[in-house]
């Protein structure tokens, strides 16, 4: 009888699931422009913020050795990599759900927590992929401005959320603006926030921040089980193109989570390169140095040459160009240099992720040559 009951409850389930699939919109495969397409070799990328150091040579290691175990499926290892992201954070593996990159994990969220009826709360601009997903629940945007230093105004997003509320998006450190929110500020924020509205706090750059101020709120998912952090493996730990992601929570968010996830979404080779990487930091520590290093060194520069840009807690800087970008961004892919999109309200600033030391100082000579400085350095 219950497996009776089972079958008819999974039919209608997958019936449903057919049935959204061919009435909502479909999501367009993101892409700087079709320049990517033709990118040769020697093309520089600061488009994407990924890491230019790649992954750890000990997670290189692990996927040449995962051979034996490829054609078997890599329950082991997912376990092995859960929990040790659960000891880590001094929870359970219960506590944590992987993801196909932390898009799947904000996907997840989106699916388990939205709907018709339903609003998502989320700055103005941040990373775009809760409110492209939140289209397909068919839930409606709530955009907030950000405060004038471009961070989010945290006081209007939890003034914005009601009982229609299902998500509210908090991308810290914010993604294209490099900016943070304190632990002090979203101390006040997260009591303020229903407790029927889950508070998704996105830290995909939260080992490039360096400001005493900031921190992760992971232990906070223990006290309020309406929140939840995104985590990824693509930028500290130079793991963009193997996707691998994970969300830390309450036990039942995550459980609710992990519903709406693809079955059997690990990869063996991928998880086995996670878990060797979660193990080496020392690799992490250098791409921090180095990355970081070179983003003040950026940063230098472009005071030098009077140049307006916003302080940065990620591998990227904004730069305001006093103009449309579009025309700057065409001029640095014809010398083969990618660099951020133009953004939705922000049409005068140029993303540039953090490259290597020399691809960052290629960079510079470009700028230089394409949009000089309004300012000289002797002035």
């Amino acid at each position: 009888m219950s497996d009776s009951l089972f079958s008819r409850r999974h039919f209608s389930r997958t019936l449903g699931s057919l049935a959204v699939a061919f009435t909502v919109p479909r999501l367009p495969l993101r892409l700087d422009d079709k320049l990517e397409l033709t990118a040769s070799e020697n093309t520089i990328h600061l488009n994407f913020n990924e890491n230019p150091y790649g992954p750890s040579p000990k997670a290189l290691q692990a996927l040449d050795s995962c051979g034996p175990v490829a054609a078997r499926y890599p329950h082991n290892t997912y376990l092995q990599l859960t929990d040790a992201l659960a000891k880590n954070y001094g929870m359970s593996r219960e506590n944590i759900a992987l993801g196909c990159g932390s898009t799947e994990i904000l996907r997840c969220v989106d699916m388990a927590f939205l709907g018709p009826g339903k609003n998502v709360v989320a700055a103005q601009p941040t990373f775009e992929a809760v409110l492209d997903y939140a289209r397909i629940t068919h839930a409606d945007p709530v955009k907030i401005p950000l405060t004038a230093d471009h961070r989010h105004d945290l006081p209007k997003m939890a003034a914005a959320c009601t009982s229609k509320t299902g998500v509210v998006y908090v991308c810290n450190p914010n993604n294209p603006t490099g900016t943070i929110v304190t632990r002090e500020e979203l101390a006040t924020f997260v009591p303020a926030v229903p407790s029927s509205t889950l508070i998704l706090v996105d830290e995909a750059y939260f080992d490039f921040a360096e400001d005493p101020r900031y921190g992760s709120v992971a232990e906070w998912t223990q006290k309020y089980p309406n929140l939840v952090i995104a985590r990824t493996f693509s930028k500290i730990y130079g793991m963009a193109g193997m996707r691998l992601g994970y969300a830390v929570g309450a036990k039942e968010t995550i459980a609710r989570i992990s519903e709406q996830a693809l079955q059997d979404n690990g990869n063996a080779a991928v998880l086995a390169a996670g878990l060797a990487s979660l193990a080496d930091t020392e690799h992490v520590m250098s791409c921090r140095d180095k990355m970081n290093g070179t983003r003040s060194w950026l940063c230098s520069e472009l005071s030098k040459d009077g140049r307006s840009f916003i302080p940065s807690q990620t591998n990227f800087v904004m730069i305001d160009m006093h103009t449309d970008v579009q025309p700057i961004i065409d001029q640095f892919a014809a010398r083969n240099i990618l660099v951020g999109r133009r953004f939705p309200s922000m049409n005068n600033f140029l993303r540039i992720t953090i490259g290597t030391q020399q691809e960052t100082e290629m960079f510079v000579t470009a700028l230089r040559e394409i949009a000089p400085a309004r300012v000289s350095q002797a002035a």
